[in-house]
């Protein structure tokens, strides 16, 4: 029963650690990557109130250092999934009952254990399972799952605080209540703060979740379900289930009490979802709500007016950060001739300075790509280009997989605006760039206006009126739209994430918009003294 109108603490940014030689922080995040380096991790499924070890087993290797066994995680047969349905909704019973405000004490927790104690914990992990290096992983695992837990409860409570008009004698009141069922989380590998967030969100809300992380991301999703284990997040709440994830995605879809989604990951497959949802409709008790961050083939443009050097470092940090695996990274870049021979100049430097290697030694600003099969497809296309008559390598076009997943940085050079690499979502250090006529500025924002994604895009201008221009012509090309910055870096309660077209449904993670998806809002009338005569003044005879 609540006994007061309760204000959250005020949502702010985590601050971003500097890890710079001879800090605290840097010493502590070392020796914990050391520690669970040399330490085999076990990751049950979590189920309800168990830890299931099933037997049926997958090792993890960091992908720098691939031939390093990392430990093991348990897959789930159809039993355990069907398991943890039955789970989530016995949890859900009371969990929905809640008061809101225990919920939010819950992942305002969570979110103090990841800016304090669990720290170095969960960025070694996703230094060493997702091959990230120190900045990546704190602005990530730590800055921005803290960011998720705690603007998210700072949304909830105004969700919660947005109530109708109530006229003379009645009292009109909404509540937002948590969908009737539970809702699936499928996550990427590349941000340990989207793993967290996409079950968290719609639990926050007074939803129970499955959720399934990506086979790559399990070691540091150990943490994330430890942290939230120690947040006091009730058995059967959210449930983590490993495995096939075909066979997870269809024992999932066809319970009538599935009552939606909440996506990261590739177009294709969030296209068969929805399909399988459609065929399976008459199935649910509800519509489900189906949410979606599928990725991009993300731009810079720059008008002939754009500084040379801010483009270059806008291309470098764009393209390359994290080995160019984010949804947001830069793929295609458009620039006009006349700037090409001082950009070029500047981004080849700005490659050749770039040291590659494991996460473990800090200098390094490169290290691998996520696994065997990103290498292959990356070094098939960085092969192509070399063969094309319309495609050079500039700089870069070296691979490696002997020891890790090490694909150089490279830039490709290409006279087709619709180039395959310029059309294509490669998810990894490589970027394309295609030179326009300085007088073509207007045919080449139709040019990058002309692609099945829409998630994220930059342009580059000196001329207030073009950069209002181009504003205004690539209203459609990205949910998140960057005026003389790269289209990457995407902060929590600053710039809310999601795109259209082929990169989603845009319902902007990090934002109030989101978790709207995930409650059903019931409206309550309730009249004071009611009336007693049907009859109405009109129906009088004089």
């Amino acid at each position: 029963m609540g006994k007061g109108f309760f204000h959250v603490p005020v949502a702010t940014n985590e601050p971003v650690k500097s890890y710079a030689p001879g800090t605290p922080e840097r010493e502590e995040v070392l020796n914990t990557y050391k520690e669970l380096y040399n330490t085999k991790m076990e990751v049950p499924l979590y189920i309800g109130s168990e830890e299931i070890k099933t037997g049926d087993t997958a090792t993890m290797h960091p992908p720098h250092d691939h031939k390093h066994d990392l430990g093991v995680y348990h897959k789930a047969s159809k039993n355990h999934v069907e398991k943890a349905i039955e789970e989530s909704l016995k949890a859900r019973e009371k969990w929905a009952d809640l008061e809101w405000e225990q919920r939010a004490a819950v992942f305002l927790k969570a979110a103090d254990l990841i800016a304090g104690p669990y720290r170095a914990r969960i960025n070694a992990a996703t230094m060493i399972g997702q091959s990230k290096n120190i900045y990546q992983a704190e602005i990530d695992s730590a800055c921005e799952l803290c960011d998720f837990l705690r603007f998210n409860v700072e949304y909830m409570s105004q969700i919660y605080d947005e109530q109708p008009e109530s006229s003379e004698g009645n009292w009109n009141r909404v509540e937002y209540r948590p969908l009737e069922g539970f809702v699936y989380a499928v996550t990427p590998f590349n941000f340990t703060a989207i793993a967290g967030n996409l079950p968290s969100s719609a639990a926050l809300m007074g939803n129970v979740a499955i959720w399934k992380p990506s086979d790559s991301q399990v070691f540091s999703a150990q943490v994330i379900m430890e942290v939230f284990k120690e947040a006091g997040v009730p058995d059967g709440v959210i449930n983590m289930v490993m495995g096939d994830p075909q066979m997870i995605t269809d024992v999932i879809l066809d319970s009538p009490d599935f009552a939606g989604i909440h996506y990261t990951g590739s177009t294709t497959v969030f296209k068969n979802i929805w399909a399988e949802i459609g065929n399976n409709i008459h199935k649910y008790k509800s519509y489900p709500r189906i949410v979606g961050e599928t990725g991009g083939k993300d731009f810079i443009v720059a008008h002939p007016t754009a500084n040379p050097k801010q483009v270059a470092t806008a291309i470098s940090r764009g393209a390359f950060e994290f080995q160019g695996q984010k949804c947001s990274a830069a793929s295609r870049v458009y620039l006009p001739k006349s700037l090409w021979a001082e950009i070029k100049d500047f981004v080849v430097e700005d490659v050749k300075s770039f040291k590659m290697g494991s996460p473990e030694d800090m200098s390094n600003f490169i290290t691998a790509v996520i696994h065997e099969g990103s290498f292959d497809k990356l070094a098939k296309y960085i092969d192509q280009a070399k063969n094309d008559e319309e495609s050079e390598i500039i700089v870069g076009g070296n691979y490696d997989k002997s020891e890790g997943y090490f694909v150089e940085p490279t830039v490709i050079l290409t006279t087709n605006p619709l180039y395959e690499t310029m059309c294509t979502e490669l998810f990894g250090p490589v970027v394309t760039i295609y030179l326009y006529e300085d007088d073509k500025w207007d045919e080449t924002l139709q040019l990058v206006d002309d692609n099945v994604y829409g998630l994220t895009g930059a342009i580059f201008s000196g001329d207030r009126y073009e950069a209002a221009k181009a504003t205004k012509e690539l209203q459609n090309s990205a949910g998140n739209f960057y005026i003389n910055d790269k289209p990457t870096g995407a902060v929590v309660g600053q710039q809310p994430f999601g795109g259209a077209r082929a990169s989603g449904t845009n319902d902007k993670a990090g934002s109030k918009l989101n978790l709207l998806r995930w409650v059903s809002p019931r409206l309550i009338k309730e009249t004071f003294v009611p009336a007693t005569d049907y009859r109405y003044p009109f129906m009088g005879e004089k």
